[in-house]
């Protein structure tokens, strides 16, 4: 995959992004959707729900709608029909980045208008974090591409600067060395620990 965040088309990336997340989904089992994540107010059951929210929200901003239209969180999924729902999201996401046009529609995000190839590149941002949350949660960061980490680990720095920690939110950035592997770097960028682990 490319690996340059300032491609002109950051399509295949963002899908890359959404299939990583999807296929975690697709991990998750009945026994693990009370589980904690290394998002302190969700339970694996609640980053599902929000998971499904944000692709909801991707589709749907891409055809010009509001970012807060679609809830940030859904949560009324049959414990068996998560992979399901996420599976169905995707598909609409993709036929709504579908046209090339929408790399040059300013597009309406939760933190400003932006033009839709920065965006896709915040998405990619936002999906990558998650997909880590969730292997996290479950046990199997082994499937996680890491490409896809270095895209995102330098997206975020751009999108979430650390002077605005108070503003937006994200906790404070946890040091991680400057060589450190790409999702270490990405989620500390973003607040969490990157060697967090559920507790006994």
């Amino acid at each position: 995959m490319t690996t340059n965040p300032t491609i002109t088309d950051p399509r295949t990336t963002l899908l890359e992004a959404v299939d990583q997340a999807t296929a975690l989904v697709g991990l998750v089992t009945a026994a693990d959707l009370d589980r904690p994540t290394p998002c302190d107010e969700y339970d694996v059951r609640h980053l599902l729900g929000h998971v499904l929210g944000v692709l909801g929200r991707v589709a749907h901003v891409a055809g010009g709608g509001l970012p807060f239209d679609v809830p940030s969180i859904v949560l009324d999924v049959a414990d068996d029909a998560w992979t399901a729902r996420c599976a169905d999201a995707a598909v609409a996401l993709r036929a709504a980045w579908a046209d090339e046009a929408v790399l040059d529609r300013v597009l309406h995000l939760p933190f400003g208008d932006v033009p839709g190839r920065g965006a896709a590149l915040a998405y990619v941002g936002e999906l990558t974090t998650h997909a880590w949350d969730l292997a996290s949660a479950i046990g199997r960061r082994d499937v996680l591409d890491e490409d896809l980490a270095v895209v995102a680990a330098d997206v975020v720095r751009r999108f979430i600067p650390d002077a605005q920690r108070g503003v937006i939110p994200f906790g404070p950035v946890v040091p991680v060395a400057a060589d450190a592997p790409p999702y270490d770097r990405l989620v500390a960028w973003v607040g969490r620990d990157p060697g967090w682990a559920p507790s006994a």
